[in-house]
């Protein structure tokens, strides 16, 4: 077993031993970062420039603002100088006596089934717990809807509305059989 005195001599000399390497070795490694950061050139790409705003002149003040009742009178002027195609289909469908069901808007309707009457389909159509017959040529909802086919499953119908112009134009709608609904 080694004497006090001897571990303190290697003490000694183990310390000095690292101190001396742990300084060279830092003044070493502080060169080699110098030189690294000496020798990183960075890459960052320019910004470019920005584009040069040029005003433009405000050309819409002498025009009709697209929602105002000036707008609106001049297209219903210029509707009823032109003579529409469409015209003519809507004229028999203002001067005829209404059906009942036209009383009713279309989504309230519900058809429940269909009956074969004398070979033609006849689809039953609920509307406030009420059951009416409805044909093809009858009129349904408060579209001008006129029934154009019945099937076992739909009643499709032909809608003439208006559009924001005041032109009359045709939609097609239709009416799915409802199975077990509660309406």
């Amino acid at each position: 077993m080694p004497s006090p005195s001897t571990k303190l001599f290697l003490g000694i000399v183990a310390f000095t031993l690292l101190s001396a390497c742990t300084s060279s070795g830092q003044d070493e490694l502080q060169a080699w970062m110098q030189t690294e950061r000496n020798n990183i050139k960075p890459s960052v790409q320019p910004i470019p420039a920005p584009t040069k705003f040029e005003p433009q002149a405000y050309l819409g003040e002498r025009l009709t603002p697209p929602f105002s009742s000036e707008k609106l009178t001049s297209v219903l002027r210029g509707s009823q100088s032109t003579p529409v195609a469409n015209a003519a289909l809507i004229e028999p469908e203002l001067s005829r006596r209404k059906q009942p069901l036209e009383a009713y808007p279309l989504d309230t309707m519900s058809m429940v089934g269909s009956l074969n009457r004398e070979g033609q389909l006849v689809a039953l159509v609920k509307v406030d717990n009420l059951l009416y017959q409805v044909r093809p040529g009858n009129y349904l909802g408060q579209n001008y809807g006129r029934v154009t086919r019945i099937s076992e499953t739909e009643v499709t119908l032909r809608e003439i509305v208006q559009d924001s112009g005041g032109e009359w134009t045709e939609r097609p709608a239709a009416l799915q059989l409802q199975e077990g609904s509660s309406k």
